[in-house]
């Protein structure tokens, strides 16, 4: 299956350039690639080789391996599992130890290492007696007398791997953890729990209260540290634990002190780093115009200054000496990104009828136009572009919905009974009993039973009518549940997308004919289901043209992206702002979905509702117009436009 990455559009030529001037500003050397994929393939290498080299060494002993757990780990696995079947390397000679686990834990089912396990330890040709995993299940001894053993035969690992956490965390060293710290038991604070409760089905009376973990001080025993880091949420992890100092609040900085480390990052967790936000600052980059725009923008925010009262001094004083070179004077660059900029602004999101599209973001015609919009979740549509949505139906223009998913596995137990009492009081039926029946039968970290599962699915298709309904949208005709078969696991960690998936989207693909279609482009989660929903939607694209289907080489795609973050300015195609009014409607078509109300079963550690992150997002984006030397509006949606 393929991996989608965001275009590139200039940057950095890092082709001949030093190594020493290209990670000038990192404390801990990092390699960027496009994704997780490419990164885990590589690291799989460095992996292999190692092992090799120490096999040819002929040292006497086993290679030592530490490997990390959680979700940043799964496509190295499959890359190590897949090396493995090719015949390439064989783990007979080699001893794993894992850097964590839960404790107490009642069920190594939901455990920390399961994946690692399932993905990897089950599959290759490692003995048993190789498999070091801190988990006190099974053992007589008390848990200090465990972690003293564990810590004594786990130093000096010969290679450790590991993911860096969205805090900063490595293992279960958290904030405030100490540069002496060995392995122990620790107790996970409320906001952990609250992490760690995604693999307990969001139940965090299920979730473990505390865990074994090595200490810094261990992994900075290992001869060899890889760090690994996927997705927007680390980014300021990334950025922190690479370029910032030493910190406490942030416990993988403390590796900074490792004379031999790698972070391997792909490039939305990277994105806060100095090479990727001011590339200008380490080396010659190459000028596109919208790399023009991105400096250009970034040198208004560290000057505090709009556009056009950029000076010269400006640009030389913060190295866009050779913008300036290439591009200047400096008047004429303020100016074009100006002009540049306005144009992405367009209240006509599918295009004004009988008017000059030159400058335009969409074209005229056709008009109107056949929109799709696919939601990865029921409810992404109205929290990501809702606006948009709002002015496109009202613009006259065909718009359809198809909710990927069906977001089932979101909605709370207590919502699913306040259902059945509903229909109970109103006569439709009593099954109040016998839904409670079900919910008391689940088990902490088991799949959610199917029946269960289709009633809250049936909850979130009635919501999402509702706020289509709301924007004046024919529910029965305009809106799509596709209901993608790779969400229907029952649980947290999804099954593999298919064809199956595929072909269900190209079904509705070649009887809608869009000319537009809007899609989601936020890669918070390189596992996450708004990743493989637009993964998936983009190869249904890609193999209805190799079949063929020629009317989609006149059709648009536009990225949106989610509730927590925004498309930089820099990278804008299209802003279509939102009048007071259009933000009310909005919030209210959010509102439909009433099960994701205060009691999400997935919040994250943001305590905003989703219309106060969507709105926030959006009048941060009219803000950032407005002091670029723009007009003033209430909100903005912006888009990336993918072809």
């Amino acid at each position: 299956m393929k991996h989608f990455t965001l275009p590139k559009d200039g940057g950095l030529i890092e082709d001949n350039l030093p190594r020493n001037i290209l990670h000038a500003y990192e404390k801990i050397s990092t390699e960027i690639f496009s994704d997780s994929t490419d990164a885990s393939d590589r690291i799989a290498d460095i992996v292999i080789k190692s092992i090799k080299d120490f096999e040819a060494a002929n040292y006497g002993r086993k290679f030592k391996l530490g490997l990390t757990t959680g979700a940043s780990p799964v496509s190295l696995y499959k890359w190590l599992t897949r090396r493995y079947q090719e015949g390439v390397i064989s783990f007979k000679n080699v001893e794993v130890y894992s850097i964590d686990e839960y404790y107490p834990m009642v069920d190594r089912a939901q455990g920390r290492n399961r994946r690692l396990f399932n993905e990897l330890l089950d599959v290759v040709d490692i003995p048993r007696e190789n498999i070091h995993i801190p988990d006190l299940m099974g053992h007589d001894e008390d848990v200090t007398e465990f972690c003293t053993k564990f810590e004594k035969e786990s130093r000096g690992l010969d290679l450790l791997v590991i993911g860096v956490g969205e805090n900063g965390q490595v293992g279960f060293n958290e904030a405030g953890t100490s540069d002496k710290s060995r392995t122990r038991s620790v107790r996970f604070s409320y906001r952990s729990r609250k992490r760690q409760a995604a693999n307990f089905n969001g139940n965090i009376a299920h979730t473990p209260e505390g865990g074994i973990t090595m200490g810094i001080d261990t992994m900075m025993s290992a001869k060899r540290i890889i760090l690994m880091a996927w997705g927007e949420e680390k980014a300021n992890a990334v950025y922190k634990v690479v370029e910032g100092d030493i910190d406490s609040a942030y416990a993988a900085s403390y590796l900074q002190r490792h004379d031999n480390i790698t972070l391997f990052a792909d490039e939305t967790s990277a994105a806060q780093l100095t090479r990727v936000v001011s590339p200008w600052m380490v080396g010659p980059c190459q000028w596109t115009p919208k790399f023009i725009r991105k400096a250009v923008v970034w040198l208004c925010g560290v000057v505090d200054k709009p556009i056009l009262k950029l000076t010269q001094k400006d640009y030389l004083d913060n190295s866009l000496g050779e913008l300036l070179e290439l591009y200047g004077p400096y008047d004429k660059i303020n100016i074009d990104v100006f002009n540049d900029l306005q144009h992405t602004i367009t209240g006509w999101p599918g295009g004004k009828p009988n008017a000059d599209d030159s400058t335009r973001p969409v074209k005229s015609n056709p008009f109107p136009k056949k929109v799709l919009i696919f939601s990865p979740h029921p409810d992404d549509d109205v929290i990501s572009m809702g606006g948009t949505f709002i002015r496109l139906v009202e613009q006259g223009h065909d718009v359809h919905v198809a909710y990927q998913t069906s977001g089932d596995l979101a909605v709370h137990d207590d919502v699913v009974l306040q259902h059945m009492d509903a229909a109970r009081q109103l006569g439709f039926g009593d099954r109040f009993d016998e839904v409670k029946k079900i919910i008391d039968s689940k088990r902490p970290g088991e799949a959610e039973p199917k029946e269960l599962l289709k009633i809250k699915g049936a909850i979130r298709r009635s919501e999402a009518r509702s706020a289509d309904r709301s924007f004046g949208l024919n529910d029965n005709t305009n809106v799509h549940f596709l209901d993608l078969p790779f969400y229907e696991s029952g649980g947290v960690l999804k099954l593999p997308r298919t064809q199956v998936d595929l072909d269900i989207i190209k079904n509705l693909l070649k009887e809608l004919k869009p000319d537009q279609i809007y899609m989601a482009g936020d890669l918070a989660d390189p596992h996450g289901t708004h990743r493989v929903c637009t993964e998936a939607a983009l190869e249904a694209i890609e193999q209805l043209k190799e079949e063929g289907e020629t009317w989609l080489e006149k059709t648009n795609i536009w990225l949106y992206r989610g509730a927590w973050m925004e498309w930089e300015i820099g990278r804008v195609d299209m802003a279509v702002p939102l009048s007071p009014d259009e933000l009310i409607k909005k919030r209210h078509a959010i509102f439909r979905h009433l099960s994701q109300k205060d009691i999400v079963p997935f919040p994250g550690d943001d305590p905003r509702e989703f219309w106060q992150r969507a709105e926030e997002r959006t009048q941060n984006t009219a803000h950032l117009y407005d002091k670029l030397g723009m007009a003033e509006y209430q909100a903005m949606e912006v888009f990336l436009k993918l072809c």
